[in-house]
Formats: structure tokens, sequence, C-alpha cells
């Protein structure tokens, strides 16, 4: 089993910043991707920000420039720093990892947090 606890999140003014912790654990041998996706209450979930086992990113066109995804292998974890937040970043932001679990090796797994709530008010 693989388990992500996201944390960070809350309510901010817009021009406000964040910080989306997610930490995994559970019988992992390696972690391959990191990243981070939000869905708002009828919208599509669309990627926010991923981070490659050796340092390669990639961000959504709306947070570029706003937002810096960045990992800390020896914790298993992942941040998200939100900077210059609008009204139209509210949405419950979603840790999502690519992990190599010991029992399945070499084969490699999506796993999901349960999601953590980001409010921007005007």
């Amino acid at each position: 089993q693989v388990q992500l606890v996201e944390s960070g999140g809350g309510l901010v003014q817009a021009g406000g910043s964040l910080r989306l912790s997610c930490a995994a654990s559970g019988s992992i041998f390696s972690i391959e991707v990191m990243g981070w996706y939000r869905q708002a209450p009828g919208e599509q979930r669309e990627l926010v920000a991923k981070i490659e086992s050796g340092g390669s990113v990639n961000y959504g066109d709306s947070v570029k420039g706003r937002f810096t995804i960045s990992r800390d292998n020896a914790k298993s974890t992942v941040y998200l720093h939100m900077s210059d937040l609008k009204p139209e970043d509210t949405a419950v932001y979603y840790c999502n990892i690519e992990a190599i679990r010991r029992e399945t090796s070499p084969a490699a797994f999506r796993y999901w947090g349960q999601g953590t709530q980001v409010t921007v008010s005007s």
C-alpha cells in the first residue's frame, strides 16, 4: 500500500502565498514522478505541476511563473509553492505520484492523495 498525506491548504487573500506539501509512505521502492493536480467544482481535473525524479518539471499554463514545484527525495515529499494567488486558483489540490512498490517492481503505478482545499478570496 502507498499513502499520500497532503497539507498546507487553506484560505488566503488574492496576491498571497501558500505552500502545499505531500509526503508519500508505504512499501515504496522508488518514486518516478511527483505532481499536483487541481479540480474546481464542475471542472475537469487539470495538471498544476509535476517533477521527475531527475528534476525535470512541467507546469500548467495558468500557473507558470507563479507556482514552483520541488521535491525532497530523502523525505519522499513534494512541495508546491504558490505565489500571487488568484481567485481562479480556488480548487481542491491533489497530490499524485508514479511509484514503484517493492512487491511489484519494476512495474510503476499512479497514486492519489485525498485532496486539500485551497480558497483564494478577492
